[in-house]
């Protein structure tokens, strides 16, 4: 364990957290906020514990605690900080705010020596951003969901196709089970309008392609004579096409950050890293498009392993050791601390990339992504 930090202790309270909820998502369908503060409440003392006692490291011995402060569920958020305020100030230790999306584009820093600057993609079902990564703490805001996350809306769509009904899908998460079922998916048997198509910027969308998808959904079910809840004849062929769309859109908008940021001079014009990380990057599919889409543009693709691609206690710590070496927002104070449900990252550039009006060119129907 590294003395600099809870590195172990907020592994184990973050996996902690993501398994008691989970389970709570297999039977509810989604996340409910009282819930999941509740078990976080009910399991946050006894798993700090085992993780101390575990990692044979005391508190006194701890150089500084790290937390999640922005942005989230803010009753998650009040559950974890009042903790951890609570053990540095009865510990006199410094502590270290995070925000959670600072933490998942530097996560790739622990495992790949990574030198600064590089374009982060960030995919999750809370989150979907461009930024370029400048330093710890300095980051160039592109563009961002103006409406849902695209792993929110794979969730959405799986609901409303009633995979948890489906022999193959019974223990998946919802964006699992639509990347399962695309496997063996026709993609060309349905076609969705991409969205945002007239605005050359880097800001994304996914809320008006899920009404697109609920539409062909419900046809789908008038043709074939059933109710919703029951499984369609097709549902293989919806997954694939739903999970092309979204890709396609992603690449779309990536694309543009990359000729945005080597047309500035923010990222060399070789040898330049896209990193993509959140949940959502654990999507093979997707994963597999924006390979061949940095391969095509002389960018390296990084990626966290899948374990730290979804949230987890690993990449607050590593990002309150970047931070800690760095010397940037080590707090020897905590009056006046709070949790922020929702914050932006870094300096928002977008209009920049907007004025720049730039045009993707075409992506030849992306038929080599399922090569």
């Amino acid at each position: 364990m590294t003395p600099a930090l809870l590195w172990w202790m907020k592994l184990a309270v973050f996996w902690e957290k993501h398994c008691t909820v989970r389970r709570k998502f297999i039977y509810t369908g989604g996340i409910i906020p009282v819930v999941a503060q509740q078990l976080h409440r009910e399991n946050i003392e006894r798993v700090v514990q085992e993780a101390l006692c575990a990692s044979g490291v005391s508190v006194a011995e701890l150089a500084a605690v790290a937390t999640t402060v922005k942005p989230g569920l803010a009753l998650s958020l009040g559950v974890g900080l009042q903790y951890s305020l609570s053990l540095v100030n009865r510990h006199q230790k410094p502590f270290i705010p995070i925000h959670h999306m600072e933490a998942h584009a530097l996560t790739i820093r622990l495992t790949h020596h990574l030198e600064f600057p590089f374009l982060v993609l960030l995919i999750s079902g809370g989150h979907c951003l461009l930024a370029v990564a400048q330093g710890v703490s300095d980051f160039l805001l592109l563009g961002q969901s103006i409406d849902i996350a695209p792993g929110d809306m794979l969730d959405k769509v799986a609901r409303r196709l009633s995979l948890r009904k489906h022999p193959e899908c019974l223990s998946m998460a919802g964006g699992k089970a639509i990347e399962h079922l695309a496997q063996t998916g026709n993609q060309e048997l349905l076609t969705f309008r991409l969205p945002m198509q007239q605005y050359r910027n880097c800001d994304f969308s996914f809320s008006g392609l899920q009404n697109l998808v609920h539409n062909a959904i419900v046809q789908k079910e008038k043709e074939e004579g059933i109710q919703e809840g029951e499984i369609l004849s097709c549902v293989k062929d919806v997954a694939a096409a739903v999970q092309h769309a979204v890709t396609v859109h992603i690449i779309q908008r990536t694309y543009r950050a990359m000729l945005f940021c080597i047309k500035n001079g923010i990222l060399p014009s070789k040898n330049a890293t896209l990193v993509v990380s959140g949940g959502v990057a654990s999507n093979q599919y997707i994963r597999k498009g924006l390979q061949n889409l940095a391969d095509a543009n002389d960018f390296a693709l990084l990626c966290p392993p899948p374990r730290l691609c979804t949230d987890n206690g690993v990449m607050i710590a590593w990002n309150g050791i970047e931070r800690l070496r760095a010397g940037l927002g080590v707090l020897h104070s905590t009056a006046g601390i709070r949790y922020e449900p929702r914050a932006p990252l870094g300096t928002d550039i977008s209009k920049r990339v907007e004025e720049d009006s730039i045009k993707v060119p075409k992506l030849k129907t992306i038929r080599w992504l399922a090569s």
